[in-house]
């Protein structure tokens, strides 16, 4: 597929990703090199259990544009235990590592039952409050529990790949925090979230990718890197009658100041 990529090379920041995945094995020099050249300037990467989090770190040392968000993921939660932050602490103090993520409720896969994922999400919210960081938020049809535990502990931080509704939106933003949007936004029927983007204030926007999933169009089904978000910038511009550039650009200063280890 022959198609330029940023072709005015406007700087990109992807707030979501997992290039510790192991579809970037082989080629993620490569890969980061590439990115480069096409105006990305920072990804955050998401940890999604004690493993995952410790390799992202590593990749920060790695990697100067990678920053790293430490926890534990809903559907990587460790059978008859409890949420254990001795094992996430070591990592905080890293000047990359900017928040507790990726962490919250998963209800499509049902791999662990609703009390226990509710269990380690409200610990892992108690944990970010105590290392004052803000957290990175997965909501996958789980938006009444979702939404119940954000009103009850008042994080800062992101809702990441927004699925849910403009109402619910609405409720989020009270909350002062901010919404992830992605590839999904390009895709046809995606209708309800392109209804979310319109009414979104531009200042609670961040763009994610979620990578190496969810590309946006015209990269649907392919391994999906922080550079496309180039195309979900286009359509939340199309979808707000602004520029791309706008979009990019105020996205990224959401990001720092959502993430102020980040400058």
């Amino acid at each position: 597929m022959d198609i330029t990529i940023n072709p005015n090379k406007l700087p990109i920041f992807d707030s979501h990703a997992h290039f510790d995945d192991t579809a970037f094995k082989e080629d993620l020099s490569a890969v980061v090199a590439e990115m480069k050249e096409n105006g990305v300037v920072g990804v955050i990467n998401n940890g999604v259990n004690y493993e995952s989090s410790a390799k992202i770190v590593e990749l920060s040392e790695n990697y100067d544009i990678f920053y790293s968000a430490v926890g534990v993921h809903p559907e990587d939660l460790y059978n008859g235990e409890i949420f254990s932050p001795e094992k996430l602490l070591p990592l905080l103090s890293h000047p990359k590592t900017v928040a507790i993520g990726e962490i919250g409720i998963d209800y499509h896969w049902d791999t662990h039952p609703a009390d226990v994922q509710k269990q380690w999400f409200e610990a892992q919210l108690d944990f970010a409050k105590q290392v004052n960081l803000p957290v990175i938020i997965h909501d996958r049809e789980a938006h009444n529990d979702t939404l119940e535990i954000l009103k009850k502990h008042k994080p800062k931080g992101v809702l990441h790949c927004f699925s849910g509704s403009n109402e619910m939106a609405k409720e989020v933003l009270k909350l002062g925090m901010y919404i992830g949007v992605g590839g999904v936004v390009t895709f046809k029927n995606a209708r309800k979230l392109a209804t979310v983007v319109k009414d979104l204030p531009l200042d609670r926007l961040l763009l994610e990718t979620d990578a190496p999933y969810l590309s946006p169009e015209p990269f649907r089904g392919k391994r999906c890197r922080s550079d496309l978000i180039y195309f979900t910038a286009q359509k939340v511009a199309e979808i707000k009658g602004i520029s791309t550039e706008d979009v990019l650009k105020a996205s990224i200063e959401n990001i720092k100041t959502l993430y102020n280890k980040i400058k």
